[in-house]
C-alpha cells in the first residue's frame, strides 16, 4: 500500500525532515494462530499450495531460500492478517514493507488466497466440490502512523516541527474469501482531514492453467486506484517513498496517473503471468467518486467521459538470488473537470519502468526507476480560464537504490524530477505553492533510513532536498520570494 491516503505523491518541501513511527498489528491469542503444515502433510499445507503455483516452481524458487526459511523459523504470535493466513512471517512476502519479494508478488497475483490454515467447510461436501471454505480467524489488521515534520524555513504564520498523532490510522480487511477470491481493503483516518474514509481496495479472482505446456496464472481485479493492483514497487501507488509528509507543501504538477484518480474511480481488469516471465494486464476505469450523490450530475468534479483504458506489460526473470523486471504501463483518459457534459481535458500517459533485486544471504539491494510522459489537451480547462495553452506536457522521472543489510535496517536514496510546458496561468505565481516562472519543473533527492524493531513496527528518518521547486531554485514562488 501507499501510505498517502489519496495514493498521490506528496513530496516534502525545501529540506524537509520527517520522523515516522509505524505500527501494523492487531493481536490475537497465540492459540488462534495455526502454523503452516509442511509439504506433503495435506491439501491445505502452505508449502504444498506454494509448490502448486506452477509446474516445477517450488517454494524455494519463489523466494530466496534463506529468507523463506528464516521467516518460517521466526514466526511471531502477533502478525498482520496475511501472515496469520499463511502462517509465515512478514518477511516471506516483504523485504521490508511495502517492498514485495518474488514470493509476495506471486501471492498477490494468486489473489491473496494462499493459506496455511485448515478452512471451516460444509460437512458432507466432496473433494473439489466444497460449498463453503471459511478462514478460522478474522482477517483484520491495523496501522498507526505518527510523524514529525520540520522544514528548514518556517512557513509564514505557521508553527514549525509539525507533529501528527495520528498522521494516519488504517484498518485492513485482507485475505482469502474463497479458494479463488481474495481481497486487500484499507479504510483510513487521515489526521490532516479529520475524517475516516475508504482507501485502497483490491478484490481479486485468480486461477491457473497451462498454455503450450507452460504455467499461466490469470485473474480478474476490481480496484479503486490505478496501479494499486500492480506487484512492483516502480508504479505510483507503490513507489519510493511510501511514506511522505502531509504537512510540507508539494510540487505544483504531477501526471494524472500518479495518484490523482485514487479513490475516484473503479477499475475492472484482467491479467495473466505466463511462464513466470510475461505479465500482461488490461483494465477499464469508470468514475466512482466519494462524497458525491449518484447518479453524478453538474456538481461532480473530475468525472471520466466514458471509460479510461489502462494497460500494463512487463517481462521478468527470476533466479534464486536475482529478480529483474522491465515493463511499460499507461492509460488514456478524457476528464470533465466540472459536471458531466461539454468539453473535456485529454490525458495520455505512457511509462517505462524497471526493477532489479539482488539477494545475498540476509542482504538485499533493490534498484528501481520509472519515467512517465503525459500529453495533455486541456480544452475544458482553457475554456474555463484555467490555462493559457491547450497543449501541455508533463514528464516525471524517478530512481532509487535501497540497501537492506538485514530485515531490521533499510537505507534508500532516491532522485525525482518533474518537467513540463511553461504556462503562467496553469502554474500561476503565488506565495509558497506557486511558480514565479510559470514552469512546474521540480527536482531533488530523498534519503531515508528505517529501523524495524519488529517486522510490524518501524521508526524512520527521511530527508528531502530540492534543487529546483516549482520552476526555480531562488524566489521560486513570487518575486523576492522563497528559495
Amino acid at each position: 500500500m501507499r501510505y498517502d491516503r489519496k495514493g498521490g505523491s506528496q513530496r516534502g518541501w525545501t529540506r524537509t525532515l520527517a520522523v515516522v513511527a509505524l505500527l501494523t498489528c492487531v493481536s490475537l491469542p497465540a492459540a488462534a494462530i495455526t502454523p503452516a503444515r509442511s509439504a506433503g502433510t495435506g491439501s491445505h499445507g502452505l508449502l504444498n499450495r506454494a509448490s502448486e503455483l506452477g509446474p516445477g516452481l517450488m517454494a524455494d524458487r519463489v523466494v530466496a531460500p534463506a529468507s523463506l526459511y528464516a521467516a518460517i523459523a521466526n514466526l511471531h504470535n502477533m502478525v498482520p492478517s496475511f501472515s496469520r493466513q499463511t502462517g509465515l512471517a512478514c518477511s516471506a512476502c516483504h523485504y521490508q514493507f511495502p517492498e514485495l519479494t518474488p514470493f509476495g508478488r506471486r501471492f498477490k497475483l494468486n489473489g491473496y488466497t494462499l493459506s496455511g490454515l485448515k478452512p471451516i467447510g460444509q460437512p458432507g461436501d466432496s473433494a473439489g466440490k466444497q460449498s463453503l471454505e471459511l478462514s478460522p480467524i478474522p482477517q483484520f489488521s491495523a496501522m498507526l502512523l505518527t510523524s514529525l515534520t520540520r522544514t528548514r524555513t518556517s512557513l509564514p504564520g505557521t508553527q514549525n516541527s509539525s507533529l501528527a498523532f495520528p498522521d494516519q490510522f488504517s484498518v485492513f480487511v485482507a485475505g482469502e474469501v474463497t479458494p479463488r477470491i481474495g481481497v486487500f481493503s484499507q479504510f483510513t483516518y487521515a489526521g490532516t482531514e479529520g475524517s475516516f474514509g475508504i482507501d485502497n481496495i483490491d478484490l481479486r479472482y485468480a486461477d491457473r492453467g497451462t498454455v503450450a505446456g507452460r504455467d499461466v496464472v490469470y485473474g480478474l481485479t476490481l480496484h479503486n486506484n490505478p496501479t494499486v493492483q500492480d506487484v512492483w514497487n516502480t508504479v505510483p501507488a507503490w513507489g519510493f517513498p511510501s511514506v511522505s509528509s502531509a504537512t510540507a507543501p508539494s510540487a505544483i504538477a504531477s501526471t494524472l496517473i500518479d495518484g490523482n484518480l485514487g479513490q475516484q474511480v473503479v477499475g475492472l481488469g484482467a491479467y495473466s503471468l505466463y511462464d513466470n516471465l510475461l505479465y500482461t494486464e488490461f483494465t477499464a476505469y469508470r468514475s466512482s467518486p466519494q462524497g458525491f450523490a449518484t447518479p453524478l450530475d453538474s456538481s461532480a468534479q473530475n468525472v471520466t467521459a466514458g471509460v479510461v483504458p489502462y494497460w500494463r506489460v512487463a517481462l521478468q526473470h527470476e533466479t534464486p538470488s536475482t529478480s529483474l523486471m522491465l515493463g511499460t504501463f499507461g492509460f488514456d483518459a478524457h476528464i470533465y473537470p466540472v459536471g458531466i457534459s461539454g468539453a473535456t481535458d485529454h490525458f495520455s500517459d505512457v511509462a517505462i519502468d524497471a526493477q532489479v533485486e539482488r539477494r545475498h544471504g540476509p542482504t538485499t539491494w533493490i534498484a528501481r526507476g520509472s519515467v512517465i510522459h503525459e500529453r495533455q489537451h486541456l480544452l475544458a480547462t482553457q475554456a474555463a480560464g484555467g490555462s493559457a495553452n491547450v497543449a501541455q506536457v508533463v514528464s516525471t522521472a524517478r530512481a532509487s537504490l535501497a540497501y537492506l543489510p538485514t530485515m531490521k535496517y533499510g537505507f534508500t536514496l532516491g532522485y525525482f524530477q518533474t518537467t513540463g510546458t511553461a504556462d503562467s496561468t496553469l502554474y500561476a505565481s503565488q506565495p509558497i505553492v506557486g511558480s514565479r516562472t510559470g514552469r512546474p519543473n521540480t527536482s531533488g533527492v530523498t534519503g531515508e533510513a528505517t529501523y524495524d524493531a519488529w517486522q510490524n513496527t518501524r521508526l524512520g528518518l527521511q530527508y528531502t532536498a530540492y534543487n529546483t521547486f516549482n520552476g526555480a531554485a531562488n524566489a521560486y514562488d513570487v518575486t523576492a520570494g522563497r528559495n
